[in-house]
C-alpha cells in the first residue's frame, strides 16, 4: 500500500476553520454594533419621563393599623380621665403584636358631644412611633374614632 501525504489536507482544514471563526466573529460584532449604536445615552435627559413620582403613592391602611386603632380607642374610652393625669395607660393588641402607652387624654365638649383627644405610642414590627387621635361618644353610647394617625 502506497503512502499518502495527508499533511497538506490537514493544513487546508485549519485554514478553513480559522476563516469560519473570523467570519463568525465579524458577524457577531456587526450584529452587536447595531444594538450598541443606540446605546444608553446617560447625558441626554430629554427623553426622561418626569411625570412619574412613585414616592407620592399613599400607603393603604392595613388591618393591623385598624386593629391597633380600635384597641387604643377602647382603652381611651374606658379610661377614667380624672385619674389619667400623670399616669400613662398601657395597651396591647394580641392580634397584631403591637403595644404602646397612652400618655395623655384630654376630654372636651364639641357641639354637645363628648370627645377625647389623646396621644399614644405604638411599638410594632414597623418600629416605634407617636400617634395622635380623637374619639367621640355617639348618641347610642358607642365611641367613634374620628382620627388616628402618626404624629406629624
Amino acid at each position: 500500500m502506497p503512502l499518502q501525504d495527508i499533511a497538506k489536507w490537514i493544513e487546508d482544514t485549519k485554514a478553513l476553520s480559522r476563516f469560519a471563526g473570523v467570519a463568525v466573529l465579524c458577524l457577531a460584532a456587526g450584529a452587536l454594533s447595531g444594538c450598541m449604536g443606540a446605546g444608553l445615552d446617560l447625558a441626554n435627559t430629554s427623553d426622561v419621563d418626569r411625570t412619574v413620582a412613585t414616592g407620592s403613592v399613599p400607603q393603604p391602611r392595613n388591618d393591623e393599623d385598624n386593629s391597633d386603632a380600635i384597641t387604643v380607642r377602647n382603652a381611651v374610652s374606658s379610661a377614667d380621665v380624672t385619674k389619667v393625669s400623670g399616669n400613662p395607660i398601657p395597651w396591647a393588641n394580641a392580634s397584631s403584636g403591637s403595644a404602646g402607652v397612652i400618655s395623655s387624654i384630654f376630654e372636651e365638649q364639641v357641639n354637645g358631644t363628648v370627645c377625647r383627644r389623646f396621644t399614644t405610642t405604638r411599638h410594632s414590627y414597623q418600629g416605634i412611633a407617636k400617634f395622635d387621635g380623637n374619639t367621640c361618644l355617639l348618641n347610642n353610647g358607642e365611641w367613634y374614632l374620628t382620627s388616628f394617625g402618626p404624629r406629624s
